[in-house]
């Protein structure tokens, strides 16, 4: 895209790509995304906050073309998606000094290999001065690594919030115009990205409260006109309320897993539990991570492969206990040929996950009339734990 303004002398100068379907080697994009930079022009002073990916450059570059000079680089984050261009920028403007929190400074220099000399540091609510508009730095400490800040600016009650708040989505609209498609987007973003530290995230949103935001700018996806939409998804996501849901996870060799999960999936929802159900053979990840941000129960499904669970299995299990979802409630069910150690293998790698493990229903070969019955058990168990937190 072209700059385009977003108030007067303030840009959107970055770059969306409509191509990329997979980021950090990890995060499926099926929409994908936007790298947001932003051009402040003050009466003395201009300031670029973040770079583009490397990968956009030469749009980067253009939408600078009659950008004669620029005075700061606000860095956010250290990632290069965010930060990538930081060194060619320093080099196109020789002036130009990076400013960035403290926790910032080291990571640049390690990953960009950056002089320390053009770095200068900013603490939590102080402010510089463009002349006749003024920074505010509100640091957001793991939103989502330890260096992250935002950038208040404060004459025109714009935040720009790096990726708090951001959604891997490509639009050509630069401000929200449609809720419903960017709520997924974002809830999907936070779910991959800021799950993990929803402790954190909400004393950042206490900490935002002391603002008057009318914009808030991310590093990803749209900006919000109404950021009471984005705010409000958030406080939901990083609160303790759970839904009167199960996310069931499973992979089949021959069958027999399958079985079972057809079974019991269709016990749960006779008890009016909704069901999440992912065939991790098939299963865009992103989507069983959406689903661990309201569920209250997790159950996986999985054959014994050389005793322990498929490795496929293993991938959702080693995910779930990295997003720490506020999951309360776990089981296992599954077959096996020869023998297994299915649940002593997964239930090792769940540390994080503060969950009650409830019996689990693992069978030999094909399931039988008693597995079946341990399975209607196990969904009785379920509803039952949910009634009794008051679940809807």
């Amino acid at each position: 895209m072209r700059p385009r303004q977003i108030k007067d002398q303030i840009y959107a100068v970055g770059a969306v790509d409509w191509d990329r379907r997979l980021f950090d080697g990890l995060i499926p994009l099926p929409d994908g995304t936007s790298y947001n930079s932003y051009l402040v022009r003050g009466s003395e002073k201009t300031a670029l906050l973040d770079t583009v990916d490397p990968s956009k450059r030469d749009i980067f570059f253009e939408n600078l073309r009659e950008v004669a000079s620029i005075d700061y680089l606000i860095a956010h984050h250290g990632e290069q998606d965010h930060s990538g261009l930081i060194p060619e920028i320093l080099a196109k403007y020789p002036q130009a000094k990076v400013v960035c929190s403290p926790k910032a400074k080291g990571i640049l220099m390690d990953h960009l290999g950056l002089s320390g000399d053009r770095i200068l540091t900013v603490d939590d609510g102080q402010t510089l001065s463009l002349g006749d508009r003024t920074f505010e730095f509100v640091h957001t400490p793991w939103v989502h690594w330890p260096e992250t800040m935002g950038t208040y600016l404060r004459e025109d009650k714009v935040f720009f919030s790096c990726d708090f708040f951001g959604s891997h989505i490509a639009q050509s609209d630069l401000f929200v115009a449609d809720e419903a498609p960017v709520y997924e987007a974002a809830k999907r973003y936070f779910a991959e990205i800021m799950m993990p530290f929803r402790t954190a995230i909400q004393k950042n949103l206490e900490r935002l409260k002391t603002l008057e935001i009318g914009i808030i700018a991310p590093s990803h996806g749209p900006l919000y006109g109404r950021p009471e939409f984005i705010l409000e998804a958030y406080r939901e996501w990083t609160s303790d309320r759970l839904r009167n849901e199960a996310v069931v996870a499973y992979i089949s060799m021959h069958g027999s897993t399958a079985s079972m999960v057809d079974h019991f999936v269709a016990a749960l929802a006779e008890r009016g539990v909704r069901v999440h159900q992912f065939n991790l053979a098939e299963t865009d990840i992103g989507k069983l991570a959406v689903a661990l941000v309201d569920a209250a129960t997790i159950v996986l499904g999985t054959p014994a492969v050389h005793i322990g669970p498929h490795p496929r299995i293993a991938h959702a299990v080693f995910l779930a206990n990295a997003l720490r979802p506020k999951l309360k409630f776990a089981s296992i069910i599954g077959s096996y040929g020869w023998g297994h150690k299915i649940v002593e293998q997964i239930a090792a790698m769940i540390p994080n996950l503060k969950v009650e493990v409830l019996a689990p229903v693992i069978c030999r070969g094909k399931p039988r009339e008693g597995d079946f019955a341990a399975l209607e058990k196990l969904a009785e168990t379920i509803a039952r734990k949910h009634a009794e937190l008051g679940l809807k």
